[in-house]
């Protein structure tokens, strides 16, 4: 568990084989495999190729009479060995000559890890981290090595934390911090190597995280401000316009649609959906794949997916806009209306760009369970960062939702600053002229404050958490972990930064598949 600016964990060139002899390996066996094949008295063939019927019978016959040809065969038989060998002689001079190549230089390494390997302490306790250098395999002695601590808003000792340098010895430097209050501190690290080369590395560390708490209380208008966009929602007609969008490679056991659905305001739900053909009614669970920030097409693979485990699967993207189109229409999007979208409208909550993002995942459970194939029984809503927050918002807006799976949320803790921490991504409240938050920025981000809706959520739960994750800070996920009402697990990574790495995503899908089992036999 351990930061690392750089890991080289390959053999030297002096010990492996190069990618051209790899390559030219490959090539020998199969130039041998040909030549047993072509040189054998029994018929050879790969699977794809095997004949059968009265096709098969010719080839043997064929085979037979060719190999009773001893003279023939003895031919072709020293042919191919002269070939081999060769083969063999020129592989053995080319690893000679890698051989004789110089070994790569070892390269420094920087590392701190915290002297637990969860990372998490109580509040009041203290933490170590421990710094190393190394070159290679040797740890490299007497290495002035630069530190700050801070706690993702203030740094140094200007805010209370240890900052300046510590010397390795033959075992790690020390760098020792309380944490007064549940929360993350994170240690910042940097060695000018002699190589001339800086490297950095960072590790962090959570103190008491799931007392972290509300950094403002949920507005008393919360829930009948979103019962009210709810209603307006419901007074739009659905009127779903599917156009069929099978993928290359699909198979006819599923099929995929283009979908857009009204919603309220201009931009409507506009996704993939993708289910199995032929399904009865009232059998399948269904899954909500949400997007992460930015301005993109929805994806069709995600729907897929969810398609091939069984489920009615609907891919959205954030923003109700066409999908398939090329790159070109997306960019011109992200540098003109959508660009910066996440402050529009954000100084009330009637207008904040939030709202209609969040109103449309309502508007895409409504798609999904309106479908005759729907069980009645499951709705998953799955993303990361962006998609996390709407994860959580579809949670606490939806009571059909029954498991939400939330990687690294963002949207969460707009107003961490008022409880002494930094606000979450994508610090919504900028700073007023008296050095303030401004106080209707504010008060409007309350409203779509995804750890607000993580209050209300009564889903089963899964999230991720990166402890040096600088996009959406680790105190800010626990914020809304903490708040969540239902069975729920946290996925700690104390050297994540902000990433959705494949080991989390397949956990998601197991939770969500167990979960899927579990509900579905429930009467």
């Amino acid at each position: 568990m351990h930061a690392i600016l750089r890991h080289d964990s390959f053999p030297s060139p002096a010990t492996r084989p190069t990618q051209p002899a790899r390559r030219f390996a490959a090539r020998l066996a199969d130039a041998r495999m040909r030549a047993d094949a072509e040189s054998c008295d029994e018929p050879c063939w790969r699977s794809d190729e095997r004949p059968s019927g009265k096709s098969r019978r010719h080839r043997i016959s064929s085979l037979v009479v060719r190999s009773n040809n001893s003279w023939r065969l003895d031919a072709m038989l020293r042919s191919q060995r002269m070939r081999v060998t060769s083969c063999l002689l020129t592989l053995l001079l080319f690893w000679a000559a890698a051989a004789r190549l110089p070994a790569a230089d070892p390269v420094y390494q920087l590392k701190v890890v915290t002297d637990r390997k969860d990372a998490i302490y109580e509040a009041g306790g203290e933490a170590k981290f421990l710094i190393t250098v190394s070159k290679g395999d040797e740890v490299v002695p007497n290495a002035a090595v630069k530190f700050v601590v801070n706690d993702f808003l203030k740094s140094g000792e200007a805010a209370g934390f240890p900052a300046g340098s510590v010397t390795t010895t033959d075992q790690p430097g020390v760098v020792s911090v309380t944490g007064k209050q549940p929360g993350f501190l994170q240690c910042q690290v940097s060695f000018d190597a002699p190589d001339g080369k800086k490297l950095q590395a960072v590790a962090g560390a959570g103190f008491s995280p799931t007392k972290i708490g509300l950094s403002l209380p949920v507005p008393d208008d919360f829930d009948a401000f979103w019962a009210e966009q709810k209603k307006q929602l419901a007074a739009v007609p659905l009127e779903p316009l599917l156009t069929r969008a099978n993928q290359p490679g699909m198979k006819d056991d599923l099929e995929c649609f283009d979908v857009q659905i009204k919603c309220l305001g201009d931009a409507p739900v506009s996704g993939y959906f993708a289910r199995p053909t032929n399904a009865k009614p009232k059998t399948l669970p269904a899954i909500l794949w949400v997007h992460g920030a930015g301005v993109r097409s929805s994806a069709a693979g995600n729907a897929i997916q969810g398609a091939k485990h069984g489920m009615l699967s609907l891919d959205i993207n954030a923003h109700g806009i066409p999908n398939g189109k090329p790159n070109e229409f997306y960019t011109e999007l992200t540098n003109g209306r959508l660009n910066d979208y996440r402050a529009a409208g954000r100084e009330s909550r009637e207008t904040s760009y939030f709202r209609g993002m969040f109103l449309r995942l309502v508007r895409a459970i409504d798609f999904l369970t309106s479908q005759p194939e729907w069980d009645g029984k499951i709705v998953a809503v799955v993303g990361h960062s962006q998609g996390g927050g709407q994860a959580l918002a579809a949670g606490g807006l939806d009571p059909r939702v029954t498991i939400i799976a939330s990687g690294v949320p963002a949207i969460c803790d707009h107003s961490g600053r008022a409880a002494g921490r930094i606000n979450g991504w994508p610090k919504l409240v900028p700073d007023g002229s008296d050095g303030k938050p401004d106080p209707r920025i504010l008060e409007a981000s309350r409203y779509v404050d995804a750890v607000n809706f993580a209050s209300r959520c009564q889903a089963e739960a899964i999230l991720s958490v990166g402890f040096v994750d600088a996009v959406c800070p680790p105190s800010s996920c626990y914020a809304a972990f903490n708040a969540l009402r239902g069975k729920k697990e946290m996925i700690n990574e104390p050297l994540m930064n902000h990433a959705a790495p494949p080991h989390i995503q397949e956990a998601f899908l197991v939770r969500i598949l167990d979960h899927v089992k579990r509900q579905s036999t429930k009467p």
